[in-house]
């Protein structure tokens, strides 16, 4: 049985990581067994979440992780065209590359208020002598990287600008589709539902999330699939 490796679920969401939300997504929407333990970065290989085991193998970072379940157990993009893969692609970069940023800086460096959400969210179930030490140096540590990406770059007029270009093409992108390529899920929806509902769904405000709940399709979207691979999730 696969076995992972993610932060302790909170805020009635399947994760506050958005890979790890993608990647236990993908677990179910491929009906593949799992068992779930909690953890944090400073723990794990590569020094991030989620990762795996599955037997003898141990892997990290959730692209990783897809591919070693498209191969092994379930492959939910069998069946896409060339074309339809090369979307789910880019959609997916747009995701985690473009997106993830603009929410980071929302939750580690728009506003105190947000910080303090997102710190006792992560945080909290460390021994009160390390807390706030830790809570400091992952900030500051996150705060590089948003830096490093490009988007620490910019004023936060700017930043949501370019997140709220994102939600706007993947609300383009899904119309009024059941899944974003069709009537079955795909690793694109695994990862889409991940970070729409890390974007949506958390109680970390911004003008993103705010533009992100005027998009109708998108916001039914994440329910269906909350619904439907997640009901276990009331008592969350």
């Amino acid at each position: 049985m696969v076995i992972l490796y993610q932060l302790e679920r909170t805020w009635g969401i399947p994760n506050l990581s958005h890979f790890c939300c993608k990647t236990e997504t993908y677990l179910r929407m491929a009906d593949i067994k799992y068992a779930v333990k909690a953890t944090l970065p400073l723990f794990a290989p590569k020094g991030k979440v989620p990762y795996i085991e599955d037997g003898d193998l141990k892997l990290a970072d959730s692209r990783f992780i897809v591919r070693h379940l498209k191969t092994q157990y379930k492959d939910l993009d069998e069946d896409l065209t060339p074309a339809e893969s090369a979307l789910s692609l880019a959609m997916q970069r747009l995701l985690e590359e473009h997106l993830f940023w603009a929410t980071m800086y929302s939750r580690w460096q728009y506003t105190d208020a947000n910080w303090q959400v997102n710190k006792k969210a992560i945080f909290s179930v460390l021994p009160p002598v390390i807390r706030d030490v830790a809570a400091i140096y992952y900030r500051r540590r996150i705060q590089r990287q948003i830096l490093g990406h490009g988007t620490g770059r910019h004023n936060a007029e700017e930043v949501f600008e370019l997140g709220m270009q994102d939600i706007d093409a993947l609300s383009a992108c899904l119309g009024g589709k059941k899944y974003f390529l069709g009537d079955k899920p795909t690793s694109l929806d695994a990862s889409a539902f991940g970070f729409l509902i890390n974007t949506f769904g958390c109680p970390i405000e911004s003008p993103l999330k705010e533009h992100g709940l005027t998009k109708d399709n998108l916001r039914n979207y994440i329910e269906r699939i909350k619904l439907q691979y997640y009901s276990d999730l009331g008592a969350a």
